[in-house]
């Protein structure tokens, strides 16, 4: 799925992430200090990520329960940073969770609250996250019980 570019927004294209790919994933994750315990889970979805160049920017990935998804490991490649790939990667996230019946995408993170909230994510209280999502390993046990949960509803 490939993303209009706009003047702050760079094109991209979401490539479904492969098993054998999943060791490239957990290096960028475990450099960006971000949880790489759970990644071969083969029910996670990832995506690698790339401009209209075929270089690789990216990746980020989605856990589907039902009509909630929890957005997982949005990492964008150190020389990359702050040109809007991180927005971008967010934006085809956001479009695959639709694609999949998904009306609520919920996050954890310790240090990107303003980034997120910039695109539309709401901090809220960890009892109003449901069950499925709490029960996730991302939730329950490999992220900081300071990190703030986010969520972004869709129509």
């Amino acid at each position: 799925m490939a993303q209009r570019a706009t003047p702050r927004t760079p094109r991209l294209t979401a490539h479904p992430l492969k098993a054998f790919e999943r060791g490239a994933l957990s290096t960028a994750l475990a450099k960006a200090h971000l949880p790489t315990d759970d990644i071969e889970t083969p029910e996670h979805l990832f995506w690698r990520f790339e401009t209209a160049d075929d270089i690789p920017v990216g990746f980020g990935g989605l856990e589907i329960h039902g009509t909630d998804t929890l957005m997982r490991s949005i990492v964008v490649l150190p020389p990359l940073r702050r040109r809007g790939i991180g927005a971008a990667i967010v934006s085809l996230l956001e479009s695959e969770a639709t694609l999949y019946g998904c009306r609520a995408i919920w996050l954890l993170t310790a240090t990107a609250s303003p980034f997120f909230a910039r695109l539309g994510y709401a901090r809220c209280d960890r009892a109003v996250v449901p069950e499925a999502i709490r029960a996730t390993r991302e939730f329950a046990a490999l992220c900081p019980a300071s990190a703030e949960v986010l969520l972004k509803r869709f129509a």
